[in-house]
């Protein structure tokens, strides 16, 4: 082990205590924290006895989205290869099993202690990784390595601030860039920045976004339709996806303020997390609005804010809805995927915080599919513009979905990298008999 990786361990070690606390306390919200834990540990359950899997890891529900296409393909094309798939929240974890239940091995991925990877990988068996986005562990890729397990980060992306805070790590950051085979980034800024940490050269490709491969459920057109049927057809209605701690706030003044000019209007209200449902009904609640639930049912041609307290219907309430607030971009978060809401052809608005999704922002404003505000105020008037004229809406909208069917095709690319690799993860399967 490197002077540089032990340093990291003895860091790691030292606010291990500190990451069970924050999972404890997380669970006062969140229950599903406090389950498991021993998988933050490597004591995963074992794998059934057979081949060397493809392990797929995905942080949470988003890049958990951006995997399932590639996903889908390794089942289709590669049915003879066992699917680990790793998550490290619980929404992440509910959202693979419900879209892939008993087709994959499912687990959370351990703390980057060596113990904890080398009982985690003792226990699933990969043959080949592939890692979403920004994942750099410096324990499990070494450790990987040693095993003869040939990694891919799929996806990959480093904003300007995280390429700022990897690069402070120097040494420790080349050292484990070093131990992966491919590098598939999403654009070539991002692979610039790889590059420029110490990924070697040759091994660095640009792909695309594989979010714009997102395979939409072809009911799902039909089943919004339904649902804004059920809200009232006429209702002008937006949405406000993904939102954060002090986001909901400023989304509830733009919506006083289209009430002002449209009393029909619905806001359909979707905060990233659920452990802060409560909060954010509250919120509601104090802002004088009428407040209904989706978990309820209870709403009616009265209700001015529906809460989404459920869980994977945020497509769903954007195919019901005329027009998008994508969260996490009024504070700064960095933003979340637009391109679900622009696939479907709904307009969509964000903050001026989309660090994580600059090049995605970039594209839709470009072609007049989306706009992005400051505060209050220009949140409302840029959604009653859309809300007030159809067939500037449509037209936005259209030319979101242009663009995402304009950008396919990184799924192509990736599984171009992955293939010799799980080649190579077949050829280490045990001669039958």
């Amino acid at each position: 082990m490197s002077a540089a990786r032990a340093l990291y361990t003895a860091a790691l070690w030292a606010l291990a205590p500190a990451a069970l606390a924050r999972l404890w306390a997380r669970g006062l919200r969140a229950p599903a924290y406090r389950e498991r834990i021993g998988e933050r540990f490597g004591r995963v359950p074992p794998r059934p006895p057979g081949p060397p899997a493809v392990w797929v890891h995905a942080v949470s529900v988003g890049e958990v989205q951006a995997a399932l296409p590639l996903i889908e393909r390794l089942r289709r094309e590669r049915p003879d290869l066992p699917l680990v798939v790793t998550t490290v929240t619980p929404t992440g974890s509910e959202r693979v099993c419900r879209h892939l239940g008993g087709a994959a091995h499912l687990c959370y991925l351990p703390y980057d202690l060596p113990g904890a990877v080398a009982r985690f990988l003792d226990r699933v068996r990969p043959g080949v990784a592939v890692i979403m986005e920004t994942e750099l562990w410096p324990n499990l890729y070494a450790a990987c390595r040693a095993r003869g397990i040939p990694i891919l980060v799929a996806n990959a992306r480093l904003s300007p601030r995280s390429w700022a805070g990897y690069r402070r790590l120097g040494r420790l950051v080349a050292e484990t860039l070093s131990q992966v085979a491919v590098i598939a980034a999403q654009t070539e800024a991002d692979a610039g920045r790889f590059r420029a940490l110490g990924a070697p050269p040759e091994r660095v490709h640009v792909t695309g976004s594989l979010k714009f491969d997102l395979a939409l459920p072809a009911s799902l057109v039909e089943s919004g339709e339904a649902l804004r049927q059920a809200w009232g057809a006429g209702r002008p209605v937006w949405v406000a996806g993904s939102t954060h701690e002090g986001e909901e706030r400023l989304v509830l003044g733009a919506h006083r303020r289209i009430l002002e000019v449209l009393p029909e209007a619905l806001l359909v209200l979707v905060p990233r997390r659920p452990e802060r449902f409560e909060r954010v009904a509250g919120l509601v609640a104090r802002a004088g609005l009428r407040l209904a639930r989706r978990s309820a049912g209870d709403w009616s041609a009265t209700t001015q804010v529906l809460l989404g307290d459920t869980m994977g219907e945020l497509p769903l309430f954007y195919a019901a809805a005329d027009a998008a607030f994508v969260g996490g971009s009024l504070v700064p978060h960095g933003g979340h995927n637009p391109l679900e809401a622009a696939a479907l052809g709904r307009p969509v608005v964000f903050g001026p915080h989309t660090f994580n999704f600059a090049e995605i922002v970039r594209l839709l404003e470009a072609e007049g599919a989306a706009a992005t505000v400051r505060g209050t105020d220009a949140l409302a008037a840029t959604l009653l513009r859309w809300l007030r004229d159809a067939e500037a809406r449509a037209a936005a909208g259209e030319r979101g979905r242009d663009v995402v069917a304009r950008n396919r095709g990184a799924l192509g690319r990736v599984w171009t990298l992955l293939a010799p690799l799980l080649a190579r993860c077949a050829a280490d399967q045990p001669a039958p008999g």
